[in-house]
């Protein structure tokens, strides 16, 4: 059988089509294979700020131990002591968070007393190595717990001199930098029964409004974030573009609730629901603490509509 040249020419660029992908595929697979796994990943966060060394010989104690180690930051300004507030930025970013990562987060006003130091797992697969003062209960109440070890295995620590004030260098970083090595976690020490646990501010709703806390501000923006969830705020009936009349410490505002800040013009405050669902407060461009005095916590109270 003869084939026209035409279609003979057809068939010859198709095959040759096929084997250039294939050798590339092959190419590809060959290469992915000598780039090795990926890097372990450390995500940290503390309240130490930036103004001193404090993060950085954290970073350098952990890459001297994992030296392959990815350490990414959620955020070292954290209010001084506010393990509340750690609380909720931990629980806000781990769904982002691949099982495996390694969470090390120093939060630690209790530092150098009877207060544990942990690792905890939950059954998400995520590792969080932190004092036992808490700041983790959200995330396990929402993952689960797997389990949770004391960190006593002094060769999980910086050495035999322990500080007594500076725990994030010589316990907490070693311990991560040694998970991220891919060691066993039950090493680190005992395992722990019950674990401190943190008791948040959750606004309560009632038959004429709700009554929450302005527990943070979104910085640097300066908008009020509150314990209210969009949903029960939705269910005292407003809409968007409603005016909604509330009261923010002892002092009375009517706001629009708008669904974006241009809702409003620049420099026009508003009531929103934010990116993690909660009630917000803002000004459009604006500093809504700076510019009305309030700082958290401070009481808020939004009645049903019509009230």
């Amino acid at each position: 059988m003869q084939f026209p040249r035409r279609r003979l020419a057809q068939i010859l660029s198709a095959f040759w089509i096929a084997a250039s992908l294939a050798g590339c595929n092959s190419w590809s697979n060959q290469e992915k294979a000598e780039e090795g796994p990926s890097r372990p990943t450390i995500v940290f966060m503390t309240d130490f700020g930036t103004a001193n060394d404090a993060v950085a010989i954290c970073k350098a104690v952990i890459l001297g131990i994992e030296p392959d180690a990815r350490i990414m930051d959620i955020t070292h300004q954290v209010t001084p002591f506010s393990i509340e507030e750690g609380s909720r930025f931990l629980a806000g970013v781990t769904p982002y968070y691949p099982s495996g990562t390694v969470f090390l987060v120093v939060v630690d006003p209790g530092v150098g007393t009877s207060r544990k130091a942990v690792i905890v797992k939950s059954k998400k697969g995520q590792y969080f190595v932190l004092p036992d003062n808490g700041i983790i209960t959200p995330v396990t109440d929402r993952d689960g717990l797997e389990g949770a070890h004391e960190i006593t295995n002094t060769a999980w620590m910086i050495g035999d001199n322990i500080s007594s004030t500076f725990h994030g260098r010589d316990i907490f970083s070693p311990a991560a930098a040694h998970l991220a090595a891919g060691e066993d976690w039950t090493l680190a020490g005992p395992e722990v029964g019950d674990l401190v646990r943190l008791s948040p501010r959750t606004a309560t709703v009632e038959a004429n409004g709700i009554t929450g806390t302005v527990i943070g501000l979104d910085d640097p923006f300066g908008s009020l974030i509150t314990d209210i969830e969009g949903v029960d705020f939705k269910k005292l009936g407003y809409q968007v573009g409603d005016k909604v009349t509330l009261k923010v410490d002892k002092t009375q505002y009517t706001f629009p609730f708008e669904k974006t800040f241009m809702g409003v013009p620049v420099g026009q405050p508003l009531v929103y629901i934010d990116s993690r669902g909660r009630v917000g407060i803002a000004v459009n461009q604006g500093d809504f603490s700076k510019k009305y005095h309030v700082s958290p916590p401070v009481p808020v109270f939004i009645p049903r509509k019509g009230k």
